[in-house]
Parts: structure tokens; C-alpha cells; sequence
């Protein structure tokens, strides 16, 4: 496909910026601050803030906001701290049954941890916004509308040849005096976004509540030219949570009593019209589904599969053979051009015991040893073949706690992340 089927206003990735790791129960981390034994009295210092950081800073203020909204009853009860402490003990103890078992403890959970990886997911899918996810969203408009994908495809040809020979983007003085109509590429922008969008699928397995925040802000992000329609599967009973968010995700926003003429006139839902976002939710335990099930669930076109803070849990819980069965599976059924983003605590908290000595190995080499075999082993393998996009062994994510305001503290975090994309076995 050579040109894009819809333009995003998302900011281009920040690669050199470290991202924070989502609240990972068992990996968080405090911010680090530097020290001096005899400190001097510092010179007054500015702090400047670009654009896409001011960007950024709004747009995580608002999904803690949801967050806010949708758990107050949650975060203002008598008895949040002592049902925080047991879900804090289930966590250490790794008795994830426990924690997620019981739905009061699911929206403990949701309120405390998952909003900080939320803002981490969806940095995340910023990131790969461009490079993977923009072409996902054209390749699945291809195969399930193809005349609709050429005719986005001649429309921004067209576009890109009137910039170019100078018949669009008059000059801003001739703007400013108001002697120019909207530039075509303006015109054609507003029929997109009143036209059909393109759709994203979205499988998030051991997906819950930060998966669709994320999801939704993503969908947001993409200016009406996407959809999106999400599936959450999990052995915890998260349907409730994940329907409060979903609510929260498009319904406009409850403000003080005290907020500015300005602001009330700019509330409006994150996601508008609110069908642009479709989720459901499947309590399933992944590693027992069979090939028709998991084939149903991925369905025929093209999608992104994320194992967010969950794939080491499948190694850790069910186990190394159980968890690579299931990868197998997942190659041998998921759509070709698919992708699959996987993300979890980096270093020694990730990694599996093998064998009889119980021998340790990360995560990642599991990973990879599976989904990439070596020549002696590709015969083996049924149906697509995966190509590493990208891999990051460890990446920061840490918060502004002076600029985002949250009922209560909120911790910076560490992650690893590895993107794969799925392709022909005789590509």
C-alpha cells in the first residue's frame, strides 16, 4: 500500500525520552533523585515544555480523570486501604487467583494499578502508531473493503500531487486576510471523518482495565478516521470494570462546579460518537482454549494481539510447555499481517523455570526460541512465520507527579517490550 488511508494528529514517537513501565505490582520502582552532600543554592532554572509534552500531559490527565470518575466510590470508601493491603499481599505471595478472583478487589486493582500502566500502554501504542499500527489499520481496510481502501489510497495521491505542484497550502498571509478557501486537503480531511471509519481489532489477552483506556485513548487519537473494536480476555471476572471504563470512555466528563466558561464549552466524551469504540469481555483461561476457539476470537483479518504484564504470569503460572503450546497455536491461527505486542517487567522479574533442575531462563529468550526457531526446527512450526520489529530490554516510564493530579500516589515503572509481526511462511 503506498499511501495512507487516513491522517492521525498523533505527535511522532518520542524514542528519546524514556517511557515508564506500567504499575507492575511486583516491579515498581520510585522516581530517583539526586543528592549532593554540601548542596548550594541552585540559579533560577526554566524548565521548558515542548508542545507534544504539554500533548502528552493533557491527554494522561484526562484518562486519570476517568480513572478518578469511574472508581470515586472505590477510592473514597472506609475500607479501600485495607482491601489494598490484600490485594498487595496476594501479589507478593504471586496468589493471582486471590487477586483477581473477587470483583471488589478487581476495582481495587483498577484503581490503584492500572491507571500508571494505562498512560504506559498507551505511550506504547503511540510509538508504534505510525511505523506498525497506521499500515495494520489500512491492511484490514484492504481485505475487508478493497474499493473503499483504493479509493483512500487515489484520495491522498491526489492530495500529496496538489501540495506538491503548490495548488493546496496558500500561504499563511493569504489566510490570515481571508482570501483563500479551505485548502482541499481540509475539505477532504472533514469528508473523511464523516465517511465510514477503518477499524482496529484489538485481542488483549490477560487484558483488563488499563488495555482499554489505553485502547480507547488510541481510538481518540486517530481524529474519527479509525474505529475500534476491542476483545479483553482474562480468568478474572473484569466484565463489570471493563463496562464502567467503556461508560467512562464516552460519556462526557463530570466537571467542578468552579471550571471556566472555556472549559465547559471544550468538555466533551473521549470517544465521539461512542460507538466508534466496541469492547467485550471473555472470561477464559487462554492456555485451555483449542484451535477453533482461539481461531474465532483472533476471527479473519488482520488484528494486534498484546500480552501486556501477562505473558511471564502464563510461564510462571501455567507453565513453560502449556505457555509455548499455546504460542504455537497462536502462529498456526492468527491472520497473516497481524501484529503481536508484548510487554513485561524487564530483567530477572521476568523469567521461567525449565526442566527437572528448574533452570532459569528470561522470558524473552523463551519467547523468541518459540516464535523464531532455528533452520532445524522450522518444519515443526504450522502456519505464519514472525519477524521482529522491535525490542527494548529495558524502558522507563515515569510520571510527572507534579503536573498530574490522582486521588493518590502514582509509581514510575520499568518494562521490556518486543513487537512482532506476523507474515507468509514463504515470504
Amino acid at each position: 500500500m503506498g499511501k495512507k488511508a487516513f491522517r492521525s494528529n498523533r505527535r511522532p514517537s518520542i524514542t528519546s525520552r524514556p517511557p515508564a513501565p506500567s504499575a507492575a505490582a511486583t516491579a515498581s520502582s520510585s522516581s530517583e533523585k539526586a543528592t549532593t552532600a554540601n548542596p548550594k543554592p541552585e540559579a533560577a532554572t526554566t524548565t521548558t515544555t515542548t508542545p507534544a509534552e504539554a500533548e502528552e500531559l493533557r491527554s494522561h490527565q484526562r484518562l486519570l480523570h476517568i480513572f478518578a470518575s469511574t472508581f470515586d466510590p472505590v477510592l473514597s470508601s472506609p475500607g479501600f486501604n485495607t482491601s489494598l493491603q490484600q490485594v498487595k499481599q496476594a501479589l507478593f505471595n504471586r496468589d493471582f487467583g486471590a487477586a483477581f478472583g473477587k470483583e471488589q478487589f478487581l476495582e481495587v486493582y483498577a484503581a490503584r494499578w492500572s491507571p500508571p500502566r494505562a498512560l504506559c500502554y498507551s505511550r506504547v501504542l503511540e510509538q508504534i502508531s505510525e511505523a506498525y499500527l497506521e499500515p495494520l489499520v489500512r491492511l484490514t481496510k484492504a481485505e475487508s473493503d478493497p474499493e473503499s481502501a483504493i479509493a483512500d489510497e487515489e484520495e491522498e495521491e491526489e492530495i500529496d500531487d496538489e501540495v506538491e505542484h503548490g495548488r493546496v497550502s496558500p500561504t499563511l498571509d493569504q489566510e490570515r486576510q481571508g482570501q483563500v478557501s479551505p485548502t482541499l486537503d481540509q475539505e477532504r480531511q472533514g469528508q473523511r471523518r464523516s465517511s465510514p471509519a477503518a477499524t482496529l481489532r484489538m485481542l488483549a489477552i490477560g487484558g483488563g482495565a488499563a488495555e482499554i483506556v489505553a485502547f480507547g485513548n488510541y481510538i481518540h487519537g486517530a481524529d474519527g478516521a479509525v474505529a475500534g473494536d476491542l476483545t479483553l480476555l482474562d480468568t478474572g471476572p473484569w466484565g463489570e470494570v471493563v463496562r464502567k471504563l467503556q461508560a467512562g470512555l464516552t460519556a462526557t466528563p463530570v466537571l467542578s462546579k468552579y471550571a471556566s466558561v472555556a472549559a465547559r464549552a471544550a468538555n466533551a466524551p473521549l470517544i465521539e460518537p461512542a460507538t466508534r469504540l466496541h469492547s467485550s469481555f471473555v472470561r477464559q483461561d487462554v492456555l485451555a482454549l483449542d484451535r477453533e476457539a482461539l481461531s474465532g476470537l483472533l476471527g479473519q483479518t488482520p488484528l494486534l494481539v498484546t500480552l501486556l504484564f501477562t505473558l511471564n504470569e502464563l510461564y510462571t503460572t501455567g507453565g513453560v510447555g502449556k505457555t509455548t503450546s499455546f504460542l504455537r497455536l497462536l502462529t498456526s491461527t492468527i491472520p497473516h499481517g497481524s501484529l503481536l505486542l508484548v510487554v513485561d517487567s524487564p530483567g530477572s522479574y521476568s523469567e521461567a523455570a525449565v526442566g527437572k533442575e528448574a533452570k532459569k531462563y528470561p522470558m524473552q529468550w523463551l519467547l523468541d526460541h518459540t516464535l523464531i526457531p532455528t533452520d532445524n526446527r522450522k518444519e515443526e512450526m504450522e502456519g505464519c512465520k514472525w519477524e521482529k520489529l522491535e525490542s527494548h530490554d529495558s524502558v522507563w516510564f515515569r510520571l510527572d507527579d507534579k503536573k498530574l493530579r490522582y486521588p493518590i500516589e502514582l509509581q514510575d515503572s520499568r518494562y521490556q517490550m518486543h513487537l512482532y509481526r506476523a507474515v507468509p511462511r514463504s515470504s
